[in-house]
């Protein structure tokens, strides 16, 4: 599963920008108040060449566009906008041209630690102030900035609107780049979720006041396995006028899919990006249009469905059809034309009255790929001329090899003849087909493979009809969790030459469409999988469209693997919550420990315990019936009313993304990662005893009996004092170091060998004090044995609350230049208390735990903490350590009471 999503996908078809110019960053001047506030934060201008010469004096005449780079991400990722803008500029003559400013974050890692994404989104707030103030007394000065975020810029981006003294008009477009909008990837801290619902609820309950803000959000597709396209998808709104969700597949002329730093620089990409950049220009203010719906319709053309035509706010409805063109009539309802080399234009005239009876629809395809009108609607029935027509281009599709047109004659009633235009060329030889059809000759239903079919089923089909379109129905095809093999094999009645063949599947209810370009004859094989599932009440299903030749024959056949279905879609959709499942099952092994600590009075062996106790239908039922019951109104209100919070799993089903079986394949992940990571730290830990053995040749241990001590309680207060002044996660990261090299020190071993060495001299004793003495120190042996065990445990736990609070650490040391205080820190309370419990667990024994009053409290906890950690933390991994510092605490009380 893993290597399917990291490796298995298509090949990188994304071609390179290079800068024609040395690029060049000028940074822009901030106000003291704003450079003082934020001086990690800084603000750049970008250019080339003499551009970037003649605005140095920041004498700035353009239309400004502010670039946010996202997660680790750098302010110079903007040039690849900037420098084809700026070409772009050039073939205009500067008649328009824009000027890209870039923000520095100093590459912060705001996907993983979301303390600092108010602060960045402050920050954006005074930059736009200030790039506005560079346009003051301007001629056409502007009054709003558009906005282009990539990842965790544009959800920076959206987080403006949420500012109480952020005037919305001040943004006009946003664009954004593989920008996980539902939720965070990794949910690491509260900061980050708490951001999240804040911005996402502004845009729900605050739709109406922003319809003036045009949104396009790009996902990747499947080469970014960083952001998955599902999360990329705007929340849907009440109004769809003003937001659009593509996927870099689907958009026209670039078809192709992007990894999450690729998509910055995808050479077809960006170039849609500053075609309707410049098609978005009002020439009355030579700034970005304040209409909406034009702006709407300007994205629509570059990245929906492109006509292969400039774009045109208003075309004109009527077309006169004028020159020296000869007129042909066709009465066929399958036509060819070739031309080459042909020096007289053509106009080819389809009378309608005939076909009306006998066909439903009409398809026409063109080879040449130019952007000048070629179909025609005609009104004049009398006549086999026609002088003027409604233009028909504009309904055309442009798709890689060919531009197409589908029309249902019954929506154009009013129309006598179909007309097309064939120009004359000289060098371009190019191929006009149209053929008049039934839909229900060439829909085709294929059943797709389900959840349960284990890999057994599989369907196929046979087209063999003459016809250039087949639209095959993916039945029951509308679950994230659906994934399998389409295979398309292509063979022909001739051998000629003949142009590829077009192969598109398309979603209905998102712009997700993927196309591929196949030679014939070939075997075709395409991955058909969901970025997003079919909402309520939609019912129009996914089709396979296949624009082919007329004397081909195609046998179209599908089938699944079932570790495909399933370990696929679930390390793309949920490998973010596999943390939680691995703590899960650890809780789980360590509450066993305990128990038999209880029953037969030793420390069972870790990976023993884990497979005996780690069971999933010990956690997942009950977690599957509130599920269930929060489906009813009263389970909701009592649920409510005991101040809960909504169960992740519950939260998952209602945005599409949970499905059957996953929890319990990912609690088997997690039992399988527990296992394995148990036997590498079990590993690793007698390998770093031993080295520090063969270094330091250590003492007899004198075991203090008392937990705390006054030294130990100074250690106690310095980490705390550490942890409230510097960084939590730093604290817990020392306290850690600590208790591993006490772990692995061979000392605690050598003290009872060492024990039996002193009784092999003690030759004058008798035979019972020998007899009492052996045992005891059997005993003693077996005592460090079950506390060894114990330890290891413990440390494994304590091991992924380190990595799950790593990204703060690293947050903290990167800036620590700036700042010796993590301000605000997500784990700063819980490092004060889990300082405080390991302090005494690393100097804790089972011998203690054994005869205490609280030790079956402590052993059955784990469970319902399990279940609880289950419930509440897949969407918050946050909350992981609450959970096993509970945990913690109840061993501790079991050292003392």
């Amino acid at each position: 599963g893993v290597r399917d999503v990291l490796f298995l996908y298509e090949e990188n078809r994304c071609s390179m920008t290079y800068m024609y110019e040395y690029p060049e960053y000028l940074k822009i001047k901030l106000p003291k108040k704003t450079a003082r506030r934020y001086p990690v934060y800084e603000l750049y201008l970008y250019g080339e060449g003499n551009y970037a010469e003649e605005n140095k004096n920041l004498f700035l005449t353009g239309i400004p566009v502010l670039f946010l780079p996202g997660n680790a991400g750098s302010y110079k990722q903007v040039r690849s906008l900037g420098s084809i803008a700026l070409r772009k500029a050039e073939d205009v003559d500067f008649k328009y041209h824009f000027n890209f400013f870039s923000v520095n974050f100093n590459e912060e890692l705001v996907a993983l630690y979301g303390g600092s994404l108010q602060r960045q989104t402050k920050f954006v707030h005074e930059c736009i102030k200030v790039i506005l103030k560079l346009y003051r007394d301007r001629e056409f000065a502007p009054t709003s900035v558009a906005i282009v975020g990539h990842s965790m810029g544009g959800l920076v981006a959206r987080a403006l609107l949420t500012l109480k003294n952020f005037k919305p008009e001040l943004i006009n477009l946003l664009i954004t780049q593989a920008t996980p909008h539902v939720a965070p990837v990794m949910p690491l801290d509260k900061y980050l979720t708490d951001f999240y619902t804040a911005v996402n609820n502004h845009w729900i309950l605050k739709a109406q006041d922003l319809r003036n803000l045009t949104t396009l959000s790009v996902a990747g597709g499947f080469r970014d396995y960083q952001v998955h396209s599902g999360l990329a998808f705007l929340p849907r709104l009440s109004q769809h006028d003003s937001a659009l969700s593509v996927v870099s597949s689907a958009v026209p002329r670039t078809w192709a899919s992007t990894d999450h730093l690729s998509i910055v620089w995808c050479k077809e990409l960006i170039l849609a990006t500053i075609r309707a950049f410049f098609d978005l220009i009002d020439e009355n203010t030579r700034q970005i249009t304040e209409d909406p719906k034009k702006r709407m319709s300007v994205l629509n053309h570059h990245f929906v469905r492109h006509p292969a035509k400039i774009f045109e706010e208003n075309p004109e409805a009527f077309t006169e059809l004028t020159g020296a063109f000869t007129w042909i009539t066709v009465k066929a309802s399958k036509w060819t034309y070739s031309s080459s080399n042909d020096s007289d234009g053509k106009f080819f005239t389809f009378p309608l009255a005939s076909h009306r009876k006998l066909y439903s629809h009409v398809y026409c395809e063109n080879s040449m790929l130019d952007t000048s009108s070629w179909i025609y609607g005609c009104m004049n029935s009398n006549s086999s001329m026609c002088l003027e027509a409604t233009d028909l281009s504009w309904k055309a599709e442009l798709l890689p090899t060919t531009k197409i047109v589908i029309l249902q004659l019954q929506d154009y009633p009013s129309l006598s003849h179909i007309v097309i235009q064939a120009l004359p060329t000289v060098a371009n030889k190019y191929t006009l087909d149209c053929e008049f059809f039934k839909e229900d000759s060439r829909t085709v239903q294929l059943p797709v493979t389900h959840l349960f079919s284990f890999g057994l089923s599989s369907s196929k089909i046979l087209l063999n009809s003459s016809g250039l379109l087949y639209n095959i129905q993916l039945q029951h095809f509308n679950q994230i969790y659906q994934a399998f093999k389409i295979y398309i094999e292509g063979h022909c009645q001739s051998l000629k030459e003949r142009k590829a063949n077009v192969y598109r599947l398309h979603i209905p209810w998102s712009h997700e469409d993927s196309i591929i370009v196949a030679k014939i004859p070939s075997f075709t094989e395409i991955s058909a999988k969901l970025h997003t599932a079919q909402p309520q009440n939609d019912n129009r299903v996914p089709e396979l469209n296949i624009y082919s030749s007329s004397d081909c024959q195609y046998e179209v056949s599908n089938a699944d693997l079932f570790y495909f279905i399933l370990v696929f879609q679930i390390i793309r959709f949920h490998a973010g919550a596999l943390p939680v499942y691995v703590v899960s099952n650890i809780l789980l092994t360590y509450g066993g420990q305990l128990s038999t600590l209880i029953s037969t009075g030793q420390c069972s062996d870790f990976s023993l315990e884990l497979v005996r106790t780690a069971k999933p239908y010990k956690v997942e039922p009950l977690i599957s019936i509130v599920v269930f019951l929060q489906r009813f109104h009263w389970f909701r209100v009592i649920w409510q009313s005991l101040s809960l919070p909504e169960v992740d799993a519950a939260v998952l089903s209602s945005q599409d993304a949970w499905f059957p079986l996953v929890s319990l394949i990912l609690f088997l992940f997690g039992t399988g990662i527990a296992y394995w990571s148990g036997v590498f730290f079990s590993i690793s830990l007698r390998l770093f005893s031993s080295l520090w053995l063969t270094l330091i040749r250590p003492t007899v241990l004198h075991k203090d009996k008392k937990l705390i001590t006054p030294r130990r309680l100074c250690g106690v207060l310095s980490l705390a004092l550490v942890s409230w002044t510097t960084c939590g996660a730093f604290a817990v990261f020392v306290i850690y170091l600590q208790y591993l090299f006490k772990d692995s020190d061979p000392s605690k071993e050598t003290s009872p060998n060492s024990s039996i060495h002193t009784v092999k001299n003690q030759s004058l004793m008798d035979n019972t004090s020998k007899a009492t003495q052996l045992l005891s120190n059997s005993t003693t042996i077996a005592e460090a044995v079950n506390s060894l065990k114990m330890h290891v445990t413990i440390l494994h736990l304590f091991t992924w609350i380190v990595l799950l609070n790593l990204p703060s650490l690293i947050y903290w040391l990167k800036n620590l230049r700036y700042n010796v205080r993590l301000d605000p820190d997500p784990c700063r309370s819980t490092a004060i208390i889990l300082v405080c419990i390991l302090e005494i667990l690393m100097n804790s024994s089972t011998s203690e735990v054994k005869s205490s009053k609280l030790l079956k409290i402590a052993a059955k906890v784990p469970l319902p903490l399990s279940v609880a950690m289950l419930a509440f933390g897949r969407m918050h991994l946050y909350k992981v350590p609450y959970f096993v510092t509970f945990s913690f605490l109840l061993h501790v009380l079991c050292c003392v009471v």
